[in-house]
């Protein structure tokens, strides 16, 4: 018998303009006070995954002590449980995430609280999803936003497998994301002139 090709899931990544207006959508509440804290974290929380490509248990895993304004960078431990290769890493910050963190920074912080106080923002996605008539976005869709928006500003790939936590120096990145360069090269070679 011959083995049927595995089909790789085509990935579900939303567009700079739908990526901020889920975050919009997500942090409208009912008016609530309960309500309103859960938009606010829920919505750090997508900005927190997207801002850093973390996987959902490492930015969940956040806390404090591990961002180090100073020299623009974070480090991702994963928690107890650790990250998906048991190794830790540094992640020089995007502006954006920089400025996240010093927006929702605590005046008077714990080192060791997280960042984000929630594990999961599924709800508010789902229901922001739901209200924009978007597709269903995953926590995962905005680490792949986060790779394919850092390919496309011309980050070097075995920069962007190193802030993700690959260990492969980029291989599963040209396989996945491959497809931007070209697309991106395309377009670059079209400002050339002479």
């Amino acid at each position: 018998m011959k083995r049927s090709p595995i089909r790789q899931r085509e990935k579900l990544i939303p567009s700079r303009e739908q990526f901020h207006e889920l975050i919009q959508a997500i942090r409208i509440s009912d008016g609530r006070k309960d309500s309103q804290a859960k938009a606010k974290n829920g919505a750090d929380f997508v900005e927190l995954l997207a801002y850093s490509g973390c996987r959902k248990k490492e930015a969940s895993s956040l806390r404090w002590r591990d961002v180090n304004f100073g020299k623009n960078q974070f480090l991702v431990t994963g928690g107890e449980t650790g990250t998906k290769n048991q190794r830790h890493r540094t992640v020089h910050m995007i502006s954006q995430m920089s400025e996240l963190l010093k927006r929702i920074k605590p005046e008077n912080v714990n080192p060791n609280d997280r960042i984000v106080p929630i594990d999961s923002a599924k709800k508010a996605l789902d229901t922001a999803c739901r209200r924009l008539k978007y597709p269903r976005y995953t926590h995962h869709s905005f680490r792949h936003l986060f790779a394919t928006q850092a390919i496309e500003s011309g980050v070097d790939i075995p920069t962007v497998a190193k802030w993700m936590g690959h260990v492969d120096g980029g291989a599963l990145l040209m396989k996945t994301y491959g497809h931007l360069r070209d697309e991106h090269s395309r377009e670059m070679a079209g400002k050339v002139s002479f």
